[in-house]
């Protein structure tokens, strides 16, 4: 999970070169990673169902050869349609296999309630110290060696990292049903949480997430050169938010052990639209971009541990990776227009500020949505209990 999301964490750093070289406009490059992260959400259900049936190894090991295909092609790529398959299509689905949903679905399974948080929250520090190393290794291999080439060393470190899944052991979704006496299918299970109202507020929140991250992931550094920052200040603040993350993600994960969830997730929430409002209100200088990096860095990933709690709590684990599938397609549905809307309202206007707005308006937003969530287990007849239900 650390090789692919930090990858995908330093696909910003490319927007420029990219851009200049092939001639494109920004909304090309932006609409090329919006439907990357429209088609990682369209497929993480499916992947989810593939993971909770047959476990994590095979569909981790499938996305992380299937995520070194596509940065070949983004690098090979001499059409914007071309990239955009590259960058889109395939890079999209092979993210819904190497990242949150397989990963978190079997630590939920392995772990009892009582060690879930703190298993997820060490996930996601891992995660977030992908995104921290992967910062000076792309930003070094782009100076060095150009973004082509680039591209391709990224792929061979995917394609490397692959086999590593197999040390991840996982107990699939009918061996968990069974260990719990419960014999619910997977399309019941669906249905149950399509009819929970709080299965919806999570997804609008983390529709808000999505946009967030994947704005500012993806905008900040072209943002920060817009204003007369050298590009070594967006590498810094993309770094930061990467360490801040491990910090923030493990902690988020260790309090949803403690705390309820809904509630943390609120504050995660209202933070970040704070951030962002002083961070726009304030004169622009390396400062203040670095303090901003740091404060959205220990919320970055702080939700999607939280986010799968809850799921859990409330559904249970044995087609947690489905469920959580399918809140993260209203994850990466946010994700979508935040990248997409970026580039299109910037080349529109020449400026960001329209979506650094809609950002802060959406996380109030996020914050108060969360607080009426109803997070108790629903009650199911069983022949038994397991042990982490």
């Amino acid at each position: 999970m650390g090789a692919a999301l930090g990858i995908r964490h330093v696909q910003g750093l490319f927007l420029a070169p990219v851009s200049l070289d092939h001639g494109w406009s920004r909304e090309a490059f932006g609409l090329a990673l919006a439907l990357q992260n429209l088609i990682w959400g369209v497929a993480q259900p499916f992947t989810g169902m593939v993971a909770d049936r047959f476990g994590s190894v095979r569909v981790i090991v499938a996305g992380m050869l299937l995520y070194a295909a596509g940065l070949v092609t983004m690098a090979q790529a001499a059409t914007t349609g071309l990239f955009t398959v590259g960058a889109g299509l395939v890079i999209g689905i092979a993210l819904s296999g190497s990242a949150f949903a397989s990963i978190y679905g079997a630590l939920s399974r392995l772990f009892p309630p009582d060690r879930r948080g703190w298993a997820l929250g060490v996930a996601g520090a891992i995660g977030g110290l992908g995104q921290f190393c992967m910062v000076p290794v792309a930003q070094a291999l782009i100076g060095g060696i150009g973004w082509r080439h680039a591209f391709i060393a990224l792929a061979l470190v995917a394609a490397l990292l692959a086999p590593l899944a197999v040390l991840l052991r996982d107990r699939p979704a009918q061996a968990a049903g069974a260990a719990a006496g419960l014999d619910q299918s997977i399309g019941e299970a669906v249905r149950e949480a399509f009819a929970h109202r709080g299965f919806w507020l999570l997804n609008a929140g983390f529709f808000a997430c999505g946009f967030q991250l994947a704005f500012i992931a993806t905008h900040l550094p072209a943002y920060l050169l817009d204003h007369g920052l050298p590009a070594r200040h967006a590498s810094v603040a993309l770094a930061l938010i990467a360490l801040t993350n491990v910090a923030g993600t493990y902690a988020c994960g260790h309090l949803g052990g403690l705390l309820r969830r809904k509630y943390v997730l609120s504050v995660l929430y209202l933070v970040r639209a704070l951030a962002m409002a002083a961070f726009v209100a304030a004169p622009l200088s390396p400062a203040s971009v670095y303090v901003f990096a740091a404060v959205m860095g220990f919320t970055w990933l702080g939700t999607v541990p939280l986010t799968n709690g809850v799921i859990s709590q409330v559904f249970g684990v044995r087609y947690i990776a489905t469920l959580f599938g399918f809140v993260f397609f209203g994850h990466q549905l946010g994700s979508f227009f935040g990248v997409w809307l970026g580039a299109l309202v910037y080349d529109a206007t020449h400026s960001y500020l329209p979506l650094w707005i809609g950002s802060i308006a959406l996380g109030v937003l996020a914050a108060l949505l969360h607080l009426p969530i109803d997070d108790a287990r629903i009650a199911r007849p069983a022949s038994g209990r397991a042990a982490w239900a």
